[in-house]
Formats: structure tokens, sequence, C-alpha cells
């Protein structure tokens, strides 16, 4: 008898066509701007960066258009595990190397990326952006403008992207277009403006959709007397804050999930959603995983608590210690550095290629955590299963970025009622039999209820 053997290759190797490669080029036109000036080449900025950001968001937008437009609408999982950059290949650790290396020099060491300092000009890649910095706020550019600008970029044209690789799904057709307006408006746009109006004020945030817990530093000291002394708009903040914490976010999260957030507002979802969707295969979906995540991200989210109530009776007691201890040194500082700067930013982006594109959403987020415990246990949120329908192909475990083995639900015909999912709705979305659907129901009815169980003798 002759042997035989079966290989397995890339069903998604290809060249790309000439319009792909044009759309490559314009890409690397724009990148190659921003890494020149990050060698201090001297450019004419005014010149220059509409070049770069033209080219990187036209190059986007062309080779979306070129992928998905010729092919038929719906989810092609082609060549996932078998791409080197979305199967943590060369590719996928060379590109989480650099997402990594450039949020550390964000973070830690802006001044290689040309930002002056000690009164000094900006030079190389900050001094680029100083022309739309001075348009939006009057000020030159700070490291953050620069990040906060590229952010922007990423989420509108990967953004674009996506909405034509899902657009046989009208939810994320929706969903994607509030994400860019969110991104675009909320998070940059107006706080950009509104600082070169109120140049004065501290109190201001750069992203005026965030709120405590994700937020914080709201209640500390500094941040309190600026609202204060900031007149009607100070005080505006400083309730609007309290009042979206206790109220607004627990009874939105009732009756839509935290999908609102999480997946329609949030920078950080948003990113992870437009330039993460070819990672969110990555996301661990092992028992052990689960177990890691609900104990991180409620031990930081009960971190924050301490902390805060800590900086509050600082504040109004007038002092700066908490039993013998100096609530900055040993609270405020930690928690800016280990959270609010290394797993939120250098880990939660820089590892997309690596750990999937949650990783801080899903291990991290105190926000998330927050939201998570009113969806798990008050809300109107579930994502029902049709178990008698489920092929068990694993399209919708695969790309849940969450790590929610949404197959062992749909498999039992249990509905889905977890506090980290995100309601982002790709499981459905990538559904061949439509099985799972996105709902909110009676509170007393959402776990459950009425599970579509498969016997010997029949289906009931």
């Amino acid at each position: 008898m002759k042997n035989e053997s079966i290989s397995i290759s890339n069903p998604d190797k290809g060249k790309l066509n000439s319009t792909e490669k044009f759309s490559v080029a314009l890409i690397a036109i724009g990148l190659l701007i921003l890494v020149l000036s990050s060698l201090n080449v001297k450019l004419n900025n005014n010149v220059y960066l509409p070049i770069s950001l033209i080219s990187l968001l036209v190059g986007m937008v062309i080779f979306a258009r070129q992928k998905y437009l010729n092919d038929l609408p719906g989810i092609k999982n082609n060549g996932v595990w078998f791409n080197s950059l979305s199967s943590r290949g060369i590719i996928g650790w060379t590109v989480g190397i650099i997402l990594t290396s450039f949020y550390i020099i964000i973070y830690w060491f802006p001044s290689l990326l040309g930002l002056g300092e000690n009164g000094n000009a900006n030079t190389g890649l900050v001094a680029l952006f100083d022309p739309l910095s001075l348009a939006l706020n009057g000020k030159v550019a700070s490291q953050w403008f620069v990040y906060g600008t590229l952010y922007t970029l990423c989420i509108t044209g990967l953004g674009y992207k996506f909405i034509l690789k899902y657009r046989h799904n009208r939810y994320q057709i929706i969903r994607t277009i509030v994400v860019i307006i969110s991104q675009f408006f909320l998070a940059y746009l107006i706080p950009e403006i509104m600082e070169g109006l109120n140049s004065d004020q501290a109190y201001f945030a750069k992203d005026v959709k965030n709120m405590w817990p994700l937020n914080y530093y709201f209640f500390d000291s500094w941040h309190i007397d600026n609202m204060k002394n900031g007149g009607t708009m100070g005080m505006i903040y400083l309730v609007w804050g309290i009042v979206l914490f206790l109220f607004v976010t627990p009874i939105i999260t009732y009756f839509v999930g935290k999908r609102w957030y999480c997946s329609f507002v949030c920078g950080c979802g948003g990113l992870a959603e437009t330039a993460g969707d070819s990672f969110r295969h990555l996301s661990s979906k092992k028992v052990s995983a689960w177990k890691f995540e609900r104990y991180s991200i409620h031990a930081i989210l009960v971190f924050v608590f301490i902390m805060t109530g800590a900086v509050l009776y600082n504040y109004f007691t007038n002092t700066s210690t908490i039993f013998g201890l100096d609530t900055y040194t040993w609270l405020r500082q930690p928690y800016g550095f280990l959270i609010g700067a290394a797993f939120s930013g250098v880990i939660g982006v820089g590892f997309y290629p690596l750990l999937g594109s949650r990783v801080w959403c899903r291990f991290g987020c105190p926000l998330a955590a927050y939201m998570g415990i009113f969806q798990r246990f008050k809300s109107k949120f579930r994502i029902t299963t049709n178990g008698g329908q489920c092929i068990s192909c694993g399209n919708c475990s695969n790309s849940c970025e969450m790590g929610i083995d949404v197959r062992a639900y749909a498999q039992k015909g249990e509905n889905i009622v977890r506090a980290s999912c995100v309601g982002c709705g790709i499981c459905s979305a990538v559904c061949p039999r439509g099985v799972l659907k996105l709902e909110n129901a009676e509170e007393e009815n959402r776990i459950n209820s009425n599970p579509i169980a498969i016997g010997n003798n029949s289906i009931k």
C-alpha cells in the first residue's frame, strides 16, 4: 500500500496586486517621514506632517477597499494561524517589540522623540507635530499630542477597514462608526480645543469621556482643587464626574451591559477592536487564564478603592500620610507606574501580537471590573445561544478577544452572562448558523433560560 501524507498550508498566501502595492507604498512613505523625523532629519514640518498623515490614512483606506470589496461579504478566518504577524511568528514578535519600545519611550524617555525639556524647543518627531498642535490648542506639541494624533489616525483608518470586513453585520458597522466618532471628537479634538480655550486650567482631562476609577487621579487633591477653583466649568467637571460614576454608569450598564462603554466609547477598546482585530484570536481561552483574570482585575479595582480612600482622607484632613505611611510613595506612585503606565500602556498595547488585543481590558481595567460586577449580577444584558443549531465550528471562541469559550456555552444551549464580556458581538457576527444573539432581557430570566438540550431521543 502506498504511503500518503496530508499537508496543511496557508490558504491565504498570495501576492499583492498593483493597487495593494501602491497602498503599501503610501503607508511606507508616511512611516518613513515619521522615522526620519525621529532621527532628527531636517524637514519642513508644515509640509511633511500633512504628507505623512494623509499618506498613512489614504494608504490604509485603499488597502482595505482592495482587500475586502473585491470579495463577498462575510467573515473568513483564512490564514490567521499561518500568518507570521497573527500567529506569534517572527513578524508578530517584531511588531510587539517595536510597539513595546515605543510605549517605553513615550512614558519614560520622551526626550528621545525630541520633546523639549527645561524650556528647550522641540526637535525630531515631536517637533514634526508642532504645527498641528499650535493650530488646535495654541501650544507646541508634547509626546502625548503625538501619541494621541497617531492613535486617532489608527482607529480611523483601521476602523474603516473593520467596517468593510464586517460589512455584512449592521451592529458592527454602527458600533465602529460610533467608536471612530468618540475617539475623534471626545478623546482628541474637543479636549485639545478646550485646553486651548482654557489654557490656565489644569482640570481638563485629555480624554473627556474618562471617569473614575479609570481616571484614577480624579480625586487627587490637585485635581479637586483645580476643579473647585475653575469656576462654573470646573464645578461641572467635578459634579459630572461623581454623577457619572455613582449613577450614570450603573444605570446604563443595568440596561445594556458594559458594552455601551467598552465597545462603543472607550479609546482603549476602540484601538483593540480596530488595530487589534488581527490578534483577537490570540486571547487565551484556558480556565487558568480565566481564573487569573478574575483575581487580577478585581485586585486592581480594590487597590484603586483603597488608594482613592487614602487620598480623600489626606485631602480632608490636610495630611500626606495614613497609618504613618506616605500616601504618594506607597500608593499613588506605584499605581501610576505599574498600572497606569506599564500595564495599561506598555503591556496593554505592546503585547497585542502576543497575548491578544484586550490584555488591559481583560486583566487590568478597573472600570471594566466595576461595570462587570453589575453586568454579571444586576443587568439585563445577555448573549443567547441556540444549541440545537451549533455545529461546533469554533469561530465564536476563536474570535472572542476576552478569552471566553463561547462554543462551550453554545453547545449546551446556555445563555452567556459573563462579567468580562464587552458585548462586541463578533462571536455572533462570525457564527455561520445564527446561534448567538445579543439581547437585553428581564433580569431574572437571562441566565440559562429555556436552554436547548440535545438528548438521545429528541431535542428539547
